[in-house]
C-alpha cells in the first residue's frame, strides 16, 4: 500500500516589496494557519528586520482563512515589532476577521511573551513614566468630574433630560437589594461590639454603659463605614462591570455617534443612586447595629426601658448629622469610582476583571481615607 502524499507545508505566500524612500509592502495570499505561518514568519523576519522601512503596508485581501497564528502575525507587524518606528497600516482585512483582529490586543501578547519586555530601565525614565501618568490620571479624573457636574446640573435644570426610570432601576439594584446583607452584616456587628465592650465594663460595674457605646458607635462610626464597605463591595464593582462591559463591546462608541454623552446618559443616575442610597441603608445599618446591641443587654438581664433611656442619652442630633454627613461623602465616592474604572476599562479579555478589582479597592481605600479625614475634622471642632 503506498503512502498518502505528504500535505504541503506552504499553503500562503507572503510576498515582501521595499520602494523608494522607505516604503515597503507585505502581501498575504493563501490560509494564515499554524502550518504555515511558521514560514512566513521566518522569511518577513529574514526580510524586514535591520531594513529602513519608514510606512509598512500589509494587504490581506487575498488571505482565505486566518487562525490564531495568523492573527499573532498580523498583530506582531500591526504593532511594529519587525519595523520598529514604522507606520503600519492593515488594508483588506475581511469583515469575519476585522472583530477578533480587534480583540486580539498589544497586553495580550505581552502576556503571552513576557520576554519581550524583560530588560532593565533606568531608575529615571520609570520614575518619569509614572508622573506621567500620574498627571495624565490627575487630568482625566478633572474632566470626569467636570462631567459629572455638567450632566448632573443640566439634568436638575430640566428634568426631561434625566432617564428617572433607570435612576429608579439602579437605586433598587444598589440600594434595595443590599438590605439583606446590610441588615445581617449590622446585626453581628452590634451584637459584637456589645460583647467585647460587656466584657470590658463589667470589670468596673458598668455594664449598663455598653448601651452608651453600641448607639455611638454605630451612629457616628460603624453605621456609614460598614454600609460603605458593603456598596464598595456591591455597587462599585456592579458599575465599574456594567459600563465597562459596554466600552469593550464598543457600546460606548455608539452612544457617542448617537449624539448622547454616556457621563449623562450612564454615569449621572448611577451617581444619583449611589447619593441617595446610602444614607438610607446606613439608618437602616445603624438600626440593625443598636438592636443588635440591646439583644445582647437584654440577655444581660437589663430592662429595655432602661437600654432606650441610656442610648437616648447618649446620642445627639450632632452625632446623627456626622453619620448622615459621612454616608453622603461615602455614597459619591463609592458610585464615582466605579463609574469611573468602567469608563476607563481598556480591550482584551482580562479588562473587565480589572476594573472591578480596580474599583473595588479604590472605593475602600478612599472611604478609608475620607473617614480618617472626618475623624480629625471632628475632633478639632469638638
Amino acid at each position: 500500500m503506498e503512502p498518502l502524499p505528504k500535505a504541503p507545508q506552504t499553503e500562503c505566500e507572503a510576498r515582501v516589496t521595499l520602494g523608494p524612500e522607505g516604503l515597503a509592502q507585505v502581501a498575504f495570499k493563501g490560509r494564515l494557519s499554524a502550518r504555515t505561518v511558521v514560514d512566513c514568519w521566518n522569511k518577513l523576519e529574514r526580510t524586514l528586520r535591520g531594513a529602513a522601512v519608514r510606512k509598512l503596508e500589509v494587504n490581506v485581501r487575498e488571505v482565505d482563512f486566518c487562525g490564531g497564528a495568523g492573527f499573532a502575525l498580523l498583530r506582531y507587524l500591526n504593532m511594529g515589532r519587525m519595523t520598529p518606528g514604522a507606520a503600519v497600516s492593515m488594508v483588506g482585512l475581511a469583515d469575519e476577521f476585522q472583530r477578533i483582529f480587534e480583540g486580539f490586543t498589544s497586553q495580550d501578547y505581552d502576556a503571552f511573551h513576557p520576554r519581550d519586555r524583560q530588560g532593565s530601565h533606568p531608575l529615571i525614565e520609570e520614575t518619569g513614566a509614572a508622573a506621567h501618568q500620574l498627571i495624565g490620571d490627575l487630568r482625566e479624573q478633572v474632566g470626569f468630574l467636570g462631567g459629572v457636574v455638567a450632566g448632573l446640573a443640566g439634568s436638575l435644570v430640566n428634568r426631561k433630560r434625566m432617564r428617572w426610570p433607570e435612576t429608579r432601576h439602579v437605586f433598587a439594584l444598589a440600594g434595595a437589594n443590599a438590605v439583606p446583607i446590610v441588615s445581617l452584616v449590622s446585626l453581628l456587628l452590634g451584637f459584637i461590639i456589645a460583647f467585647e465592650s460587656a466584657q470590658r465594663l463589667a470589670d468596673f460595674g458598668a455594664q449598663i454603659y455598653v448601651a452608651n457605646t453600641i448607639t455611638v458607635v454605630m451612629v457616628r462610626e460603624m453605621g456609614p463605614l460598614m454600609t460603605a464597605i458593603l456598596l464598595a463591595g456591591r455597587s462599585a464593582s456592579s458599575f465599574a462591570a456594567e459600563i465597562g462591559t459596554m466600552k469593550v463591546n464598543e457600546e460606548l462608541n455608539a452612544l457617542e455617534t448617537l449624539g448622547l454623552s454616556p457621563i449623562r446618559f450612564l454615569v449621572v443616575p448611577r451617581m444619583i443612586a449611589g447619593v441617595l442610597g446610602a444614607p438610607l441603608l446606613t439608618c437602616y445599618s445603624i438600626l440593625m447595629g443598636v438592636v443588635g446591641g440591646a439583644l445582647v443587654m437584654l440577655g444581660l438581664g437589663f430592662s429595655l426601658m432602661l437600654i432606650l433611656h441610656q442610648m437616648a442619652l447618649s446620642v445627639h442630633l450632632g452625632d446623627l448629622a456626622v453619620g448622615m454627613e459621612k454616608s453622603l461623602v461615602y455614597g459619591f465616592i463609592v458610585s464615582g469610582v466605579g463609574c469611573w474604572c468602567g469608563l476607563q476599562t481598556e480591550q482584551g479579555p482580562s479588562a473587565v476583571g480589572l476594573s472591578t478589582t480596580r474599583a473595588v479597592v479604590t472605593s475602600l481605600l478612599l472611604i478609608i481615607m475620607a473617614d480618617a479625614c472626618f475623624s480629625a475634622i471632628s475632633y478639632f471642632l469638638k
